[in-house]
């Protein structure tokens, strides 16, 4: 019998567990010694598991600190470390890669049509350069479009199983009550909820097959939402890339947000009525020197505020979407913008008051601004945000994140919400593209 191949896979609990699903699992050349984890706090230490992974591995396959790296290709005579997660510079991944060589491995980027899988019906894929640049915003434009033209539209989410993994296989969201029964952190409720306020199923989870068979079941499209700047799991039919003038340079200067752009059949520069014109320019330059059969469309995100007059004047708290103004290093996002414009008196910082995993949060995090990320990856990153919140001094929080924090986290001041919609400024629109490409039934 021929010697198996050792692999290590790198991620950060979504892009590493579904390569192993389509490519590694039952696969008799390979075995998957270990993953290694890192950007989500508490993803390892833990193990995963032989429900998922397969007879294979009777005991599962067991997840390390991405730091232990070194010492694991050593330790387990490693002949390939696969680099499996999203949002992070080119010579970030080359730096990993260089690690990697030295001691002893080979380093491996896995394409996209090794990985995706095909579904029985259209897949419209919204992505991205950056994590923030939009995405959220334009799927939920893309299923209000296919809606009015009666189409059943479901959509699959990146993945975000940070919990339980048996429990996580394949989860279906249809009501607020769907969000309480999976015990869901912030960050998979702000990317849920906004579906869900429109009558949209949403599946996620970890087994992406599983989950593509479910949704087919309930839809005529199915619209995939990616997650950080990731490739679509699925075939897409038509691959519509969010880029960000906020970060001009960043659509290619990024993985895997450049493979993005050369992939795209639509761009939607974003963010164009907040943006500097010269930034927007470059990135206009620079996604048509990389794919120049691309469709680019200007869009704006106009935001706007429940309850404006509790800003003018006063002293406020800004809580950014914590994703965007983390790893997306964005150093302020919706929130601040709003505040300034309605006349704040202070944006408050908040880094005196931070508590707990917080700290460690703006320790990691330095280009951050006066501002709170929301981070809440679990039960009690999410009390440890609302202590924060709640020491902070300030006479009003605006929260700037995609769902209402004050659902979830019991505060001591007066809170207002920013939200933000996708709205197209030039032609063809998305409307105009998804009426010829998936004309009305």
């Amino acid at each position: 019998m021929a010697k198996k191949t050792r692999v290590i896979i790198m991620g950060a609990a979504g892009r590493d567990f579904h390569n192993f699903n389509v490519y590694y699992r039952n696969n008799p050349e390979y075995e998957v010694v270990a993953f290694t984890a890192t950007q989500i706090p508490g993803i390892e230490k833990r193990a995963y598991p032989t429900e998922l992974a397969g007879s294979d591995y009777p005991n599962g396959i067991p997840i390390y600190p991405e730091k232990d790296l070194p010492e694991l290709i050593k330790k387990y005579s490693i002949n390939e470390v696969v680099f499996a997660y999203s949002d992070v510079p080119h010579e970030y991944v080359m730096h990993q890669a260089s690690t990697v060589l030295a001691n002893g491995a080979d380093f491996r980027l896995m394409g996209p049509f090794a990985t995706m899988l095909e579904a029985k019906m259209p897949v419209i894929s919204i992505c991205a350069v950056r994590t923030g640049s939009g995405k959220s915003q334009t799927s939920r434009r893309v299923t209000e479009i296919l809606r009015k033209k009666s189409f059943r539209v479901v959509v699959v989410r990146h993945p975000m199983p940070y919990g339980d993994l048996t429990k996580q296989v394949c989860q279906r969201f249809a009501s607020h009550e769907d969000l309480d029964k999976h015990e869901c952190t912030i960050e998979e409720r702000e990317e849920y909820e906004p579906h869900i306020n429109n009558g949209i199923i949403v599946y996620a989870g970890v087994d992406y097959e599983i989950i593509l068979r479910e949704a087919e079941k309930e839809a005529d499209i199915i619209v995939w939402d990616g997650g950080n700047n990731d490739l679509p799991f699925y075939k897409p039919d038509l691959h519509i890339v969010v880029a960000d003038p906020h970060r001009p340079g960043h659509e290619v200067a990024y993985h895997p947000g450049e493979t993005n752009v050369r992939m795209a059949d639509v761009i939607v520069i974003n963010k164009v009525d907040t943006a500097d014109r010269t930034n927007i320019a470059t990135v206009k330059k620079n996604v048509k020197r990389l794919n120049p059969k691309a469709i680019v469309i200007e869009a704006a995100s106009p935001i706007t505020v429940d309850k404006p007059e509790l800003i003018k004047g006063k002293k406020v708290l800004v809580v950014e979407d914590g994703p965007t103004i983390t790893h997306g290093n964005m150093p302020y996002g919706a929130g601040t913008i709003a505040a300034k414009r309605l006349g704040a008196t202070e944006i408050v910082n908040p880094r005196p008051y931070a508590v707990g995993s917080i700290v460690k949060t703006f320790e990691k995090y330095t280009h951050l601004g006066a501002v709170l990320p929301a981070v809440g990856y679990g039960t009690e990153q999410m009390k440890e945000l609302e202590e924060t919140i709640n020491k902070t001094p300030c006479d009003v929080v605006l929260i700037g994140t995609p769902i209402d924090l004050r659902q979830v986290l019991q505060l001591n001041k007066p809170a207002a919400r920013a939200n933000y919609e996708l709205k197209e400024l030039s032609k063809p629109s998305l409307e105009d593209i998804l009426e010829q490409q998936f004309p009305r039934k």
